[in-house]
């Protein structure tokens, strides 16, 4: 069953599964999991029309109630989640945060401020960084708030990269107070998209903040964890880099970065992981923890890291 979590991660997120193939094997199988939990959810929203979505998202509902029940699961991707929350201590709050965003989508909530957004990323992505330390096996509370931070990071990355998809499904994640006006919900006119890019260079340089902050944490990590996790999170500013080259105009595509560049990265990150982690990476010491390494403590909320 592993196997089939692995294909999802492979299908959908070329990034993800580049960076996840450094990860332990008993590591990543457990991230496929999360990720393809996270990916069900998603398209449970996005893969519907517009007016099914709140049926779309009382399914999502219950199959997070059915994570932390004792019902016979429906589905096999349920019984691994629920298997994974159990072993690795993944709290509910984190899964509830998740619907939350997913709820941000189907109403068609408006972000007018800075802090809509913020709250938007931590429900949609700073959640899956916090679950992922208790699947990494981290022990430190200090980690969560980096670990939240790189989620915050790659989703402002994504929403830079999708300005024009996401217009088109009549959705815009850029702050209202960058734009100065509300844009219309058509096609993106010309007149728009120099004040798009800027709105998209202000957001690439937010992410970058965010990404600063997640790479405090990656000493919290074993040494097999913080290579994938750095490679993960530079391949990742790199589709920020390659909007930057287009001069941040919307209209040109989505965004994605060579493997020839995905490599090079890859190169970068095992040097800076050699030099944090000196003959640790390969050896016994650079393993995964133990799954009886307690998770972190906190259970940390959007209000601790606003």
């Amino acid at each position: 069953m592993s196997d089939e979590f692995l294909r999802t991660l492979e299908q959908n997120s070329k990034s993800f599964a580049w960076a996840g193939r450094l990860l332990p094997r008993p590591t990543l199988e457990d991230a496929a999991v999360l990720y393809s939990f996270c990916r069900a959810v998603d398209d449970a929203i996005d893969e519907r029309p517009a007016a099914e979505g709140p049926e779309g998202l009382r399914a999502v509902a219950r199959r997070v109630d059915e994570v932390y029940g004792s019902t016979r699961p429906s589905s096999p991707l349920v019984a691994a989640m629920r298997a994974l929350a159990t072993r690795r201590k993944i709290p509910r709050l984190y899964l509830d945060e998740l619907v939350a965003g997913m709820r941000m989508d189907v109403v068609g909530h408006r972000y007018r401020t800075v802090e809509d957004l913020h709250l938007y990323a931590h429900r949609v992505a700073g959640v899956v960084g916090l679950m992922m330390c208790h699947v990494l096996g981290v022990a430190h509370d200090d980690a969560l708030r980096p670990a939240a931070h790189l989620g915050w990071a790659m989703q402002m990355t994504n929403i830079a990269r999708d300005v024009q998809e996401d217009w088109s499904r009549g959705r815009m994640y850029l702050p209202e107070v960058w734009l100065e006006t509300e844009l219309p919900t058509s096609e993106i006119p010309a007149h728009a998209v120099a004040r798009l890019a800027e709105a998209v260079q202000k957001l690439l340089a937010h992410a970058a903040r965010y990404y600063r902050s997640a790479d405090r944490g990656l000493a919290m990590l074993d040494a097999r964890s913080a290579f994938g996790i750095r490679s993960a999170a530079a391949i990742y500013a790199e589709i920020g880099e390659v909007i930057r080259s287009r001069g941040f105009d919307v209209t040109l595509g989505r965004a994605v970065v060579p493997s020839s560049r995905k490599l090079w990265l890859t190169g970068r990150a095992l040097r800076s992981s050699v030099l944090q982690f000196p003959h640790r990476l390969w050896s016994a010491r650079g393993a995964p923890r133990s799954t009886r390494l307690p998770p972190p403590a906190l259970t940390l909320r959007f209000e601790d890291l606003s």
